[in-house]
């Protein structure tokens, strides 16, 4: 499946830099029957052009010390000077300059070795295949150490990836940059599509994102295999995830990895010719590895935000009261699958003196934001069911969240509707101040509240406010509104002109709200619009 590495007594192109003929013949004749590709240059003036016009540079340079416009020294420091080829190897030669500081000087600027001639044959192909051997040998590790360097820069892409299709998109960009050729990866979403990436190349190393028409990657031909990563080789007519010039392989290089026992794989499929030793199978391997390791980060993510939102929602009321004093519309809008669940909660329940309504917000975003949620809201229908006025209310669930819950801090909007005459009583305990639509369309804003529950402060009587029959109240937890880098004041302006303009039914009204102010993901939305009939004492 993988190439064998190349020796390194393979051959190579070399350059000979001599301004003898006899020389450069006798020194090409002898690396020719090995099996090597010269290059001639009779000065260092040539040499240089041919270093410089040469798509694959030599791998060796045997460079004559007494050369006709520069020395062979300064020719060495020239070529170890300039980064394009300042990995050539130098060999140097000379017939006159054999002394000791001859050698040691051209040791000391950069050469390789150093020969004097005349040269035995034996000795010059030992002394090149010594040279290449250690400068194949840097190569490869220099090689080695950049891909793994882009390895771990894609690594980290692939742990930052938020969702399915970065993460898809960032293995096959990866794969592609790491090797240097065209790639494709496909998994298995979290929530179940099958996402495949496809790089155009080398030329072009962004990849195409596309959905395939796939129950999973399960099925996919050598796809079988246990928990960790494998590289094997497998048809490419079979890959249907594959496109562009990978299409054209007879066979391709398939990884397949998976985090966890059962799971579906990650597949990256490759070019035959791009895996060509071990290291590469090793880098292609961990690289599938670490993209089943995000995906399954991606899974357990998924899995516990949608159980944590279960929970979150089974806090909530089931259904709204049914009353003659109001009509009731609600929208919960959880936040994005990419943020923690939080508090926001709304409540809505018949007592003797009227219909009590609120919206509230536990401050933070966690599971336990949530818990406090439905502490709040339990202690909330308890207190307003016992006939408790507003203010009161609010006192009975400071003291809670003291006792039970240290430290958590909630917001609050309670309104009591009076059953029997057109006002209603409203306690705010630092929470968004509710909006009033008047029947004859002005909207106003009650303003008027307290501190925030759990702070152990008292809390003042609920204001008093006229609620004639045709009035909308609306309550809205600050995700609806808030926005970052905007006043709170302009946002809240904006939420009065939007209602003004709305409809008047709470169903319609709360529509309006959701499409005209489209929550950015960041918190959640708890919105209720009530609007009030007429009293029937």
């Amino acid at each position: 499946m993988i190439g064998a590495q190349t020796p390194d007594t393979s051959p190579a192109r070399i350059l000979v830099v001599d301004d003898n003929a006899t020389n450069r013949y006798v020194l090409s004749t002898t690396l020719h029957r090995a099996g090597h590709e010269v290059v001639e240059a009779q000065d260092g003036t040539r040499a240089l052009e041919v270093l410089q016009a040469q798509k694959t540079l030599p791998e060796v340079a045997i460079v004559d010390v007494r050369l006709p416009d520069m020395t062979g020294f300064e020719l060495c420091e020239r070529i170890k000077g300039t980064p394009e080829t300042a990995s050539v190897p130098v060999v140097h030669i000379s017939a006159s300059a054999i002394s000791v500081r001859d050698r040691t000087q051209g040791l000391n600027r950069g050469a390789d070795a150093y020969l004097t001639e005349p040269i035995a044959p034996d000795e010059l192909l030992a002394t090149v295949t010594a040279t290449l051997r250690y400068a194949r040998a840097r190569r490869r590790a220099e090689s080695l150490a950049e891909r793994l360097h882009r390895l771990n820069k894609v690594t980290l892409a692939l742990y930052s990836a938020t969702d399915a299709q970065t993460l898809v998109t960032a293995a096959a960009e990866g794969a592609a940059a790491i090797l240097g050729s065209e790639a494709a990866a496909v998994l298995t979403s979290p929530q179940g599509g099958v996402l495949a990436a496809h790089t155009g190349g080398t030329g072009n190393p962004g990849a195409r994102l596309s959905e395939l028409d796939l129950p999973s990657t399960t099925g996919l031909p050598g796809t079988a295999g246990a928990v960790g990563a494998s590289l094997r080789s497998v048809p490419g007519g079979q890959l249907p995830f594959v496109s562009g010039t990978l299409t054209g392989h007879s066979a391709l290089l398939l990884a397949v990895a998976r985090a966890k026992s059962g799971r579906p794989p990650v597949c990256i499929a490759l070019p035959p010719g791009s895996v060509r030793a071990p290291e590469d199978e090793e880098l292609v391997k961990q690289l599938a590895h670490a993209c089943a390791l995000a995906l399954e980060a991606l899974r357990t993510y998924s899995e516990e935000h949608a159980l944590a939102l279960t929970l979150q929602r089974s806090f909530l009321p089931e259904s709204l009261p049914s009353t003659v004093r109001a009509d009731l519309a609600v929208r919960y809008l959880p936040a994005s699958e990419h943020t923690e669940i939080g508090g926001d909660f709304y409540e809505a329940l018949q007592t003797p003196a009227g219909l009590f309504v609120a919206v509230g917000d536990v401050a933070g975003h966690s599971l336990d934001a949530a818990m406090v949620m439905g502490q709040v809201r339990h202690g909330l229908r308890a207190y307003a069911a016992e006939g408790h006025a507003p203010e009161v209310v609010l006192a009975q669930l400071d003291r809670l969240l003291g006792t039970v819950e240290p430290g958590a801090t909630v917001t609050l909007c309670v309104i009591l509707i009076d059953a029997s005459a057109e006002v209603m009583y409203v306690a705010n305990a630092g929470h968004l101040p509710p909006l009033l639509r008047d029947p004859d369309g002005a909207t106003r804003f009650v303003r008027s509240h307290g501190p925030l529950l759990g702070l152990g402060l008292p809390h003042p009587p609920a204001v008093e406010v006229a609620a004639p029959s045709g009035t909308t109240v609306v309550l809205a937890t600050d995700g609806l509104i808030e926005r970052r880098h905007e006043d709170l004041g302009d946002s809240l302006d904006a939420l009065a002109a939007i209602v003004a303009e709305g409809p008047t039914d709470p169903e319609g009204l709360c529509t309006h709200l959701v499409e005209r102010l489209p929550p950015d993901g960041s918190d959640d939305v708890a919105l209720m619009a009530i609007r009030l009939r007429e009293c029937r004492a």
